[in-house]
């Protein structure tokens, strides 16, 4: 009876040897894993793990085909379904660690209310309340615009110098009128998204870096200006303030809602890498993330406007990384996950309420603050906050790691992770025994008799 290199398997297509069928049992009583099948990853490892799992129906691989990987078995219940049948997290991601940390941000805004009540209570109060809500809503947009290409996985770094050429424009042509002003600014601003969409869904590239190289582009159009540019029109949105900072309030809330949704979520961060960034992640995933891409540049030309409009003094043409920088650390204050996907609901508003409220109290104090500090610093804490979100946000069965074995060979397909509680290998080949000194065993000593 002969068997191969591995220990659980025999060639002659026989039994399994009781270790064998000790796991095999084990895994036969685990009513999530009906008939008996053992549940395995793509990769080779125990679903014990939580890597991945495939879908039910989903065809099995040859062993042959992809040498050095074990078959993975399909589970039951299409929850565990995935745009990508051999990636993901099986599970619905933990929305606890966003809760809380919102109720953080909550607090924040809730101090600065009351700060600025005590030292300043004229500067939340009629006109100045007015002011300070269109400032919010113009980062609220933003924000919304970052957040959205946070989602999708392609975070577009060209926000903040749309939204400064776009003020820029208004600011020279709203003479016209406010919709004449605003017309070419939207079209080129859809225009300049969807170049960085075709890059972005079609080469595959990160989209940080296509959205880099349209930051530049927007520069060059904002350099032509040698000075600051007043505002020609007398366009006044402090008329409305609350029905702007309300419907960027219920744009987030709502936008919270449906992200915190598992299916809507899932197909927004489809072009989240699960493995090699540079695989293509699917036509589906190219477009949602092309087209988060040019509605970001939407809202950063409507931001711009509010920004022109709302302001107390001309326009200057800075580069607008600035802006950039405040736009991502709203969003990743909020709870946006600098990989893509995963989001809070209610996180965005409350970071982007208490960012508005402390850079009108820093200026009501006189407190020299760069801008670009302020966002470098909302950027690195918001990159604290990702890292909260991935380490407590995924799904409970993932929490306590990876799979510690990703690093090991696999040297076949039955290959098994060594285990300290396995007993030796059992052969068919018996011990080889001492010849020295070994009496005759049918001699008369071994019976008690004597010979004759």
């Amino acid at each position: 009876m002969a068997y191969d290199d591995s220990i659980y398997r025999r060639r002659d297509g026989g039994g399994m040897d009781p270790v064998g069928a000790r796991e095999e049992s084990r895994y036969a009583r685990d009513p999530d894993y009906p008939d008996g099948a053992e549940p395995r990853t793509a990769g080779g490892h125990v679903a014990g793990r939580f890597m991945d799992r495939e879908p039910v129906g989903a065809a099995e691989p040859a062993a042959s085909a992809e040498p050095g990987r074990r078959r993975s078995v399909p589970t039951a219940g299409l929850e565990n379904v995935f745009d990508d049948p051999t990636h993901g997290e099986p599970g619905r991601d933990r929305l606890a660690v966003h809760l809380l940390w919102e109720l953080v941000l909550l607090v924040a805004a809730a101090v600065l209310v009351f700060l600025f009540n005590r030292d300043y209570p004229a500067a939340i109060r009629g006109d100045e309340l007015n002011s300070l809500l269109v400032f919010a809503a113009a980062v609220g947009l933003l924000s919304l615009g970052a957040s959205a290409t946070l989602r999708a996985g392609a975070p577009n770094l060209a926000v903040g110098p749309v939204a400064v050429a776009s003020a820029l424009h208004f600011a020279e042509n709203s003479d016209r009128g406010v919709l004449a002003a605003m017309i070419p600014a939207m079209i080129a601003a859809v225009a300049l998204g969807l170049l960085v969409a075709v890059l972005v869904a079609g080469l595959h590239v990160p989209g940080w870096a296509a959205g880099l190289a349209a930051a530049l582009a927007v520069v060059v159009f904002i350099e032509q200006r040698t000075g600051p540019v007043d505002v020609q029109g007398g366009y006044d949105p402090t008329r409305h303030a609350l029905y702007l900072f309300g419907g960027f309030a219920a744009a987030a809330v709502l936008a919270g809602l449906f992200g915190s949704i598992k299916a809507v979520r899932r197909t927004l961060g489809r072009f989240r890498p699960v493995g090699d960034p540079a695989v293509r992640r699917g036509a589906v995933a190219g477009i949602i993330a092309g087209g988060s891409v040019v509605l970001s540049m939407v809202f950063a030309m409507l931001a711009g406007v509010l920004l022109a409009a709302g302001g107390s003094g001309p326009v200057p043409p800075t580069t607008g990384i600035e802006w950039t920088g405040l736009a991502m650390g709203a969003a990743l204050l909020g709870g946006a996950s600098a990989f893509g996907r995963r989001g809070g609901i209610t996180g965005g508003l409350f970071a982007v309420v208490a960012l508005a409220l402390f850079i009108r109290y820093a200026d009501e104090r006189n407190l020299d603050i760069a801008p670009a500090a302020v966002a470098a610093v909302a950027v690195a804490a918001g990159l604290v906050v990702t890292r909260l979100v991935e380490s407590y946000g995924r799904p409970r069965s993932l929490i306590g790691g990876m799979a510690e074995w990703d690093d090991e060979p696999e040297p076949g397909p039955s290959w098994d992770p060594p285990r300290a509680d396995r007993p030796e290998a059992w052969t068919s080949s018996l011990p080889e025994q001492p010849t020295e000194n070994r009496s005759d065993p049918w001699g008369a000593d071994r019976w008690g008799g004597t010979d004759r």
